[in-house]
């Protein structure tokens, strides 16, 4: 009896800590530009009704008002603030995955992956043209105080 206990006890335990890391990813995060390392938005990450996790530009501090020419369908032409960029996470592991990132500059699509770095509270960012992630970039964001 008391076997099954601790079982279930780690279960919980391990459960609970999995959901706290996701409970970390939400919130709002500086975008940092891997190249010159300059601050370029602010991003809301929050979980939306259908329980899947979205990412809206909250805030542009390098170009205020840039419309999105190079993106397609809906998204073109359309103004960068308040646009998502970040569509369909599912919450994987203690990291959110499965879904994926628009950049604006360019107007492409890439799979994404998202976790958070427990030593640093910084969140890794990878976007990435193969749905392993090999190919593409990552980026180190920070937590909006």
């Amino acid at each position: 009896m008391n076997k099954k206990v601790i079982s279930l006890f780690c279960g919980l335990l391990i459960t609970l800590s999995t959901f706290s890391q996701v409970d970390k990813i939400v919130g709002k995060w500086k975008t940092i530009d891997d190249k010159d390392g300059t601050t370029k938005s602010i991003v809301s990450i929050y979980k939306s009704t259908n329980g899947k996790y979205l990412g809206k530009v909250e805030k542009l501090l390098k170009k205020p008002e840039t419309l999105c020419k190079e993106c397609e369908g809906a998204n073109k032409n359309k103004p960068i603030l308040g646009m998502i960029i970040i569509n369909g996470m599912i919450e994987k592991d203690g990291s959110l995955t499965g879904g994926t990132i628009l950049d604006p500059n360019n107007g492409k699509i890439y799979h994404c992956s998202i976790s958070i770095d427990s030593k640093s509270g910084k969140l890794n960012v990878r976007g990435s043209m193969d749905k392993m992630g090999i190919i593409g970039r990552s980026q180190t964001w920070i937590r909006e105080k």
